[in-house]
């Protein structure tokens, strides 16, 4: 324990590795869902049960509210995470997964590392090496970009959700040391009803957002993906407070990894050439960034 006290920049790259560990783990269980359920239900549900989680322990844990600046930045994070995820939903929906996924996963992952180098610094050279690698193992992991060009429509939602994803970086970045429970609070009181207000929208543009309802079983997948995905936040927002932001940025947004490790584990998908790659990419480049 004493090298990460020593070392709070390797704390800064342990919390970013288990916020990736985290999210990407909640992705795989959401993903399992909307095989079975509507997407926004699922997502809606597992918010739910994020802000549910979240409130308990901001009440168990952190007891008095922290200042209003700290409850604000929580919020705006809420608000640029959910029109990330909703801006992602739809590019997948509307264009080609292999375009749309990595596109959004590289603008998360790059804009957080410009706003560190302008807040913080010019990281040392290695770390920098290590920055552009992990980003091509990001894309790598995601899908390579497969099909050739990219449409408008595909550069748009991802340039938004890219984003909205950064956004909710840099937000997380700006609380207060140990106020982390109520302002993730927050984000989920302010992202909640933006993704209601949404599916209400597609209901009344295009009827019935289902026809089918949620099995049942599908509820406690659901909610381990609601409670992962607070775990993915919460993780975060230590790295940030234990480190630069653009170092949590980063190795946060190699939760792909994870995902598709556990695809590989548990659902016996067979790893494409690109992303064995990416996972060697990946390694190198922990390697660096954590010198």
């Amino acid at each position: 324990m004493n090298i990460f006290v020593n070392n709070p920049e390797l704390l800064a790259v342990a919390y970013g590795l288990a916020s990736a560990a985290v999210w990407g783990a909640g992705d795989f269980s959401g993903g399992l869902a909307t095989k079975r359920g509507n997407v926004y239900v699922v997502v809606t549900l597992s918010q739910l049960v994020g802000l549910v989680c979240l409130l308990a322990l901001a009440l168990l844990l952190e007891g008095a509210l922290p200042p209003a600046r700290d409850l604000l930045f929580g919020a705006l994070a809420g608000l640029a995470g959910v029109v990330g995820i909703l801006a992602l939903y739809s590019g997948l929906a509307r264009g080609r997964m292999g375009v749309v996924a990595p596109t959004t996963a590289v603008l998360s992952a790059s804009i957080p590392v410009i706003v560190g180098i302008l807040t913080e610094g010019i990281p040392p050279v290695l770390v920098l090496v290590g920055f552009g690698l992990a980003v091509t193992a990001v894309w790598l992991l995601s899908g390579g970009g497969k099909a050739d060009g990219i449409r408008r429509d595909e550069l748009g939602l991802a340039l938004l959700a890219g984003l909205g994803f950064s956004l909710f970086f840099v937000f997380i970045d700006q609380l207060s040391t140990g106020a982390i429970f109520w302002p993730l609070t927050a984000a989920r009181v302010a992202s909640v009803p933006l993704l209601l207000l949404f599916i209400l929208g597609r209901r009344t543009w295009q009827g019935s957002i289902t026809t089918t309802p949620l099995p049942r079983n599908l509820l406690p997948i659901i909610a381990l993906s609601g409670i992962l995905d607070s775990g993915g936040n919460y993780f975060f927002a230590l790295a940030t407070q234990s480190g630069r932001l653009d170092i949590a940025a980063v190795l946060a947004s190699l939760y792909p990894a994870s995902t598709v490790l556990l695809a590989r584990l548990i659902l016996k998908e067979t790893l494409g050439p690109r992303q064995w790659l990416g996972v060697g990419v990946a390694l190198v480049a922990l390697v660096l960034i954590a010198l």
